[in-house]
């Protein structure tokens, strides 16, 4: 078909620029956001006298046709059509005729497509905080079934400390809702309308930019036409912050990947949400976890292409930015995605309590503990370090925890240690007298838990 804009050229583009030029196998997604767009346009346009009323109700009813059709089938959007916009336009025209072609006054594709992209990134990053927020529910349920749930804390995945999977869970929580307060920094921050813009330049037309903002649910216009057709900070920062979701879902996925492990065997993956071996029968694979794991790389390419591509583009548009969508629309699905199916595995898991808290004794995590407990019997902390040491040493060549081992066995360390050390080294007492503020006490984290409660009602 004709091109709209294909007046001052006398030869017709040539088939393979033609297909390397066109955008409407990928840019037709934002179809609704296109139309939508256009709606508030005509409106504004018929307010401020540009069009008649008749004029705006003709060009409404056969946007409204046009959707319709679209979205029971009956029209579809093919590549015989350049984009979205030259879609629905062309489509306008053959339904309503020649009052369709006002439809494009004041307006250029440049701000049309900044408006569409503008208003689909939008409606992304409220579903992306929604799907943050119902991990975050489950991860919520998580901590408050499990606040006695003994485990070993890890650094340099050597087992450290004991905690307990609630404080654990906790740690992921609060990453999860910094996501969350991005996407609402994002929102905040992209939300004024660039429509109104034109190529580069603004318009002629007495355009009501604050009417049409309103109509989209902006909160304002964008003040510099260049800007406003050439601004993708805020996409951006969309995919800076789903890179940010994805890594943080990394490396929740790699601790599943080895507490599903038989080594560690913390938790039991639920079959729907595991596969098998094609050739080993007892195989039972956490794939969703490393898949999750694995798009993260996918989803950072997406953030690195788009800051290539904006780095060397002078003001204000150009062709180079129809390289803002593939990739993004590919990151926003699969962050999506994965944030959906990572919740549904982790809320059919089953957790082995048993094998954490016996993985946690077996792991000397209470040897911190130990050594203070010679502190506060007169032992210089350095010569308690050391004693504690070489407890530990034997405790591994004799396969026993401290706390399984006899009065008789520590005295061959020191003649400081009574009965009462039983009590100290407890995995009980190890983790219930830590109560600062972010520990794993059983007090400081049923306040930790309320805070979480409070943030999701927030």
């Amino acid at each position: 078909m004709a091109q709209l804009w294909g007046g001052r050229f006398t030869k017709k583009t040539d088939e393979k620029v033609y297909a390397f030029n066109a955008s409407i196998g990928f840019d037709q997604r934002f179809f609704h956001e296109d139309v939508e767009g256009s709606r508030a346009h005509v409106k504004m346009l018929a307010k401020q006298g540009i069009l008649t009323e008749e004029e705006r109700d003709q060009i409404l009813v056969g946007l409204d046709g046009i959707e319709k059709d679209v979205d029971v089938g009956k029209l579809l959007i093919t590549e015989a059509y350049e984009d979205v916009h030259s879609f629905v336009e062309a489509n306008l025209i053959d339904r309503i005729g020649d009052v369709g072609k006002k439809l494009h006054t004041g307006r250029s594709r440049n701000d049309q497509v900044a408006l569409d992209m503008r208003l689909y990134t939008r409606n992304r990053v409220e579903g992306t905080d929604q799907y943050l927020k119902k991990l975050l529910e489950c991860i919520l349920r998580v901590m408050e079934e499990n606040i006695d749930t003994i485990m070993p804390g890890f650094t340099h995945l050597q087992k450290a400390q004991p905690i307990t999977l609630a404080h654990h869970m906790g740690a992921y929580f609060e990453m999860f809702y910094r996501d969350r307060q991005r996407m609402a920094d994002i929102r905040k921050r992209m939300n004024y309308c660039p429509l109104g813009s034109g190529a580069l330049a603004g318009t002629t037309y007495p355009l009501d930019r604050n009417y049409t903002a309103e109509l989209l649910g902006f909160d304002g216009p964008t003040t510099n036409s260049m800007d406003g057709v050439s601004d993708r900070d805020y996409l951006i920062e969309y995919l800076a912050a789903l890179s940010t979701v994805m890594m943080h879902l990394s490396r929740f996925s790699e601790e599943v990947i080895l507490w599903n492990s038989n080594e560690y065997q913390f938790v039991e993956i639920d079959d729907a949400f595991s596969t098998g071996s094609s050739i080993m029968p007892q195989k039972k694979n956490p794939d969703i976890a490393e898949l999750v794991r694995g798009k993260t790389g996918r989803v950072y390419g997406a953030l690195m292409a788009l800051l290539t591509t904006m780095k060397g583009i002078p003001l204000a548009y150009n062709k180079d930015m129809q390289e803002d969508k593939e990739l993004a629309f590919d990151a926003m699905d699969t962050t999506d995605a994965c944030i959906d199916l990572f919740e549904g595995m982790l809320s059919t898991m089953t957790f082995r309590k048993d094998k954490m808290r016996e993985s946690a004794r077996h792991g000397y995590t209470n040897a911190t503990d130990a050594a203070d407990y010679l502190v506060k019997k007169g032992v210089p902390f350095r010569d308690a370090h050391g004693i504690i040491g070489q407890v530990v040493l034997y405790g591994i060549e004799n396969h026993k925890p401290i706390d399984d081992m006899t009065l008789a066995e520590l005295h061959q360390f020191s003649d400081v240690f009574d009965q009462d050390i039983y009590d100290a080294i407890s995995m009980e007492t190890c983790v219930d007298t830590r109560l600062t503020i972010g520990a794993p006490g059983r007090e400081a984290m049923a306040q930790e838990i309320e805070k979480c409660r409070a943030a999701l009602r927030d």
